[in-house]
Formats: C-alpha cells, structure tokens, sequence
C-alpha cells in the first residue's frame, strides 16, 4: 500500500484565495496585528510569513516589533491599544515570549473578539462546550485536512497523540464536535503503539522526532502529523526537518498522511487568516464564512 499523500500547501492557498475574496465582499479590509518581542529567528520566520501572507490576501496587516528587554506593562498597554482600535480585528502575540512575560497574562488580556489564536481562556471554553468561538489555528487546519480524506469524520476511532493546550487538547475537542470517538493518549499512556494502532484517524503532536513508526499505525489510517522537529541531515553539518511520524515507513501502511514540511504547516497561517476574517465579520455584525 501506498498513501495518498495529504497536500496542506494547495489546500491553504484555496482557503487564503477564499479569505480574500469573502474580504472584498464584507466592505471593510479585516486587519491583523502581529506583536513579536525579541529576537527569535524562528519566530521571526513565522511572523514575516504571516505578514506576507496576510497582505497576500488583500487583508490590513499591522507589524509590531519590540526588543526583548521590553516590559511586561509595556506589552500590555500595547494590547490593550490594539484592542481599542476598530481597524484591527485580529490580534496575535507570537509565543514564545521573553521569560519575565507571563503568556497567559497576555493572552488573557487580548480581547477575545479579537483572539484570532484561539488562546483565550473564554474562547477555549466556547469551544469545549461546542458553542461558536475563535478555534486555534493548528488544530483547525488539522481537522479541515482531515477532511479532505473522509467526507465525514462522524464514528471515526480518532486517537490524538498529544495533551498540549495549543494542539492536542484543541483537536480533540474539534473531533468530538464531528462526533469522533476520541482517545488522548500521551507519554503516560500504556502500550501506547497498540492504542494508535486501532485509529482510523491519528494525529500525532508529541514534538519527538519520528516517534511513530509503522506497526503503530493501522492499515488504511488517516495520519496527520503536526510535528516540526529539526534533526541532523545527511550532509555533515546539515539539518532537515521531520514530523512525529516516520514518514517513509509510515506512508507504506497508512490510507493517507500529511508530508513535513508541506502538510500541516502551511494550513496554520491559512486557518489565521480565516480567523482574522470571522473577527472582523463578528465587528461588522455579519455572519462569518465556514470553511
């Protein structure tokens, strides 16, 4: 067997050439203010990509740089004038911070209106009891990628890899919600290959570098894998990216499965655009495209 190899690039540019278009159609340019603090090139990678990407798509993008040693006050006033401003629908304060910031300090003071990262703790209770919110990025990327595969992800034996708030929990909440049966399984999870190995849908977030290998993965699965773990290459001195998932092996048992890069990545902007779009019809008292 050889799996359909899911492409999360295409599918993030249909969804960014929607966002765009359903932009013009509301009547005001949904706008999107990124706050990166200090000097992480990783960060400042993701940030450049989203400011990119976002003025791509015909949206207001608003850049806010600060140095490292910036304080914690300084931080908040900032987001407390961004969420003031009527131009800017979206807020996201790129993690991680400085350690003399506390993030969830921060996170809770964004409006949650404007929470495009779906971080507040407001939002990550609308969505644990189903009502309509502002849903984290990645997690949402991973289910529409899903959905690619399965008209339906109604029954499906869904096990998620991974207990974090940004990722694993989120994801699980979302499978609930297409009426999944779900299983977080985690480090503390016993015969934690046997559990993976009855899912029809797995998603690993574990951030270990090919942790899943193919006899924990079921003939036929679907696999979506939101790992990013940089490893030596096979060039001296070289890197390579790779997920959580053995991908080679892997792809030879699974139905289908996300590449890294290429698969999951490129939804998470995508899926912040769709966010920042759904915030700005929210303020314009207008019902939010579904994607």
């Amino acid at each position: 067997m050889s799996a359909e190899i899911i492409d999360g690039k295409a599918l993030a540019e249909t969804i960014r050439a929607r966002v765009a278009d359903e932009a013009k159609k509301l009547g005001l340019k949904p706008g999107l203010a990124a706050v990166l603090v200090g000097d992480n090139p990783a960060s400042q990678v993701y940030v450049r990509n989203k400011v990119k990407q976002t003025e791509e798509a015909g949206l207001l993008s608003f850049e806010h740089r600060l140095p490292d040693a910036t304080p914690e006050a300084d931080l908040l006033k900032l987001v407390e004038k961004l969420n003031a401003d009527p131009s800017v629908h979206g807020i996201l304060v790129q993690l991680p911070l400085p350690d003399h910031i506390d993030p969830d300090l921060v996170i809770r003071a964004i409006d949650p209106m404007k929470d495009v990262d779906g971080f507040h703790p407001l939002n990550v209770g609308r969505l644990g009891i189903g009502q309509d919110s502002l849903v984290p990025c990645t997690p949402q990327g991973c289910i529409l990628l899903a959905k690619t595969v399965h008209t339906s992800l109604e029954g499906l034996d869904a096990v998620v890899l991974g207990r974090s708030n940004i990722v694993g929990k989120p994801v699980a909440q979302l499978l609930i919600q297409e009426s999944a049966t779900v299983t977080v399984a985690h480090s503390k999870t016993r015969d934690l290959d046997e559990v993976c190995a009855r899912a029809d849908l797995l998603v690993a977030a574990v951030g270990r570098a090919e942790l899943v290998k193919r006899h924990w993965i079921k003939p036929g699965a679907t696999v979506i894998d939101v790992g990013i773990n940089r490893v030596a290459g096979s060039v001296p001195g070289k890197t390579k990216l790779v997920g959580d998932v053995a991908f080679a092996d892997c792809s030879e048992v699974a139905g289908a499965i996300t590449p890294v890069p290429g698969g999951v990545g490129p939804m998470t902007i995508a899926c912040l655009l769709a966010n920042t779009l759904k915030a700005a019809c929210w303020a314009a008292g207008k019902p939010a495209p579904r994607f």
